[in-house]
């Protein structure tokens, strides 16, 4: 099963971003340069046929243009989350009328679960969920318990060194995972066929599949060489603004399946 894609949601950087939530250590971003670059962020979705739905910034919370966290969409519902870190627990105000657009089932992840969805990688009808700082175990059971009532299944990974699972593993489709680091010979992985990221350029592990075209970050020729070896058409995206605070280029947006 492959999965495609049609719309995408966004929500444009606050100039708070400045002050998000980083142990990158790659100096303070550059709120202009970050504003130009979601804009071709946002650009490089519509080149994958997506149509994309722009939210207004929201300062009260300088990590919110990290959208993917506080929802799950899934083809059959869409599940908001319980962020783990405290600051970013508000940003999920509003969601459940912005996801109303687009589902009639929508769940949420209670406390004392905690869960963002930067942890939960979809392989066709199955999700992959990272035990971490962010979510905890309590969170990823409801999870499961919620795909299980859809007709999907979930499976816990822990993890040791990545702030979330897709920091370290990306489903490119067709049965091909991009892994690095602590995720290369992971047993829960092995049945897929591995396109290994080199440790230097651990940060391209967070690429992003859409409806046949690989979204990688710039900067990373071996890793785009691997994809293309494999391929895949791939299409660079400059994010340096946003590695800056930890951001791939998942984090940014949510991805509606169909």
């Amino acid at each position: 099963m492959i999965n495609s894609f049609t719309t995408a949601i966004v929500r444009l950087p606050s100039p708070e971003m400045v002050n998000g939530l980083t142990s990158a250590n790659l100096g303070r971003p550059d709120y202009t340069l970050a504003l130009i670059q979601h804009q071709r962020y946002i650009s490089a979705l519509e080149t994958c046929g997506l149509t994309v739905k722009v939210l207004e910034a929201n300062n009260r919370y300088p990590d919110s243009v990290f959208i993917e966290d506080v929802a799950l969409c899934t083809p059959a519902c869409a599940v908001i989350t319980n962020p783990g870190a405290a600051s970013r627990k508000g940003e999920t105000e509003g969601m459940k009328v912005v996801l109303s657009a687009y589902y009639q089932n929508i769940e949420h992840i209670q406390n004392p679960g905690t869960l963002e969805a930067g942890d939960v990688m979809m392989v066709g009808s199955h999700y992959y969920i990272g035990l971490s700082d962010r979510t905890n175990r309590q969170g990823a059971d409801q999870l499961i318990q919620i795909l299980r009532r859809y007709g999907m299944s979930g499976s816990a990974v822990p993890l040791k060194d990545v702030l979330h699972l897709k920091t370290g593993v990306s489903y490119l489709e067709n049965n091909s995972l991009l892994v690095s680091g602590e995720f290369i010979d992971l047993p829960e992985f092995k049945k897929f066929k591995r396109i290994v990221v080199p440790a230097n350029e651990a940060y391209a592990a967070n690429s992003l599949w859409i409806n046949g075209t690989v979204l990688v970050p710039e900067g990373f020729p071996e890793t785009r060489a691997n994809i293309e070896t494999a391929g895949y058409t791939v299409l660079e995206v400059d994010l340096s603004e946003f590695r800056k605070l930890d951001g791939g280029l998942s984090c940014l947006s949510l991805r509606l399946p169909v």
